[in-house]
């Protein structure tokens, strides 16, 4: 897996070099350097947008008390976005946005979710009870004899 990283870190570069050279000679240089700068300043707007909504949304579910998972990975993939979009380059312009906008982050929010369920189902060993959490369903009684009883309250 650290080879596929610095794959990628090698690669994205060229690639977005490549491209802003195809760019560059199909609308000219200047407008280039123009589209460049105009996706920098819609990417910070869109982020600073929808990095509010996702910290609301995260905000409501924790003082709802329920399990802020969507909300976190929604904002998870809203600073991802963000990052691609403040990296120079088309892809990775269209990546970010990808990951940014409204009515495309649910697709990469399944394709995340799957992603971490994949990589965190093997985690726990064979035969493993997490332990008892106040709020959760209660465990098993422990196979065998129970002896039946109640509890005092010493006052």
């Amino acid at each position: 897996m650290p080879w596929l990283l610095g794959l990628a870190l090698l690669s994205v570069p060229v690639v977005e070099i490549l491209v802003i050279i195809q760019v560059g000679h199909l609308i000219g240089g200047w407008p280039t350097v123009g589209l460049l700068v105009l996706e920098s300043l819609v990417g910070a707007w869109l982020v600073k947008r929808e990095g509010r909504r996702a910290w609301n949304a995260l905000q409501g579910s924790l003082q709802s008390g329920k399990l802020p998972g969507r909300e976190l990975t929604n904002s998870a993939l809203v600073l991802i976005g963000g990052t691609l979009l403040i990296l120079p380059g088309f892809v990775t312009d269209v990546l970010g946005l990808f990951f940014l906008l409204p009515f495309t982050r649910p697709l990469a929010r399944r394709v995340a979710d799957r992603y971490i369920s994949r990589r965190t189902a093997n985690l726990a060993p064979a035969g493993f009870t997490p332990p008892f959490m106040p709020g959760a369903t209660q465990p098993r009684p422990p196979a065998g004899d129970v002896i039946q009883g109640e509890v005092i309250d010493p006052k």
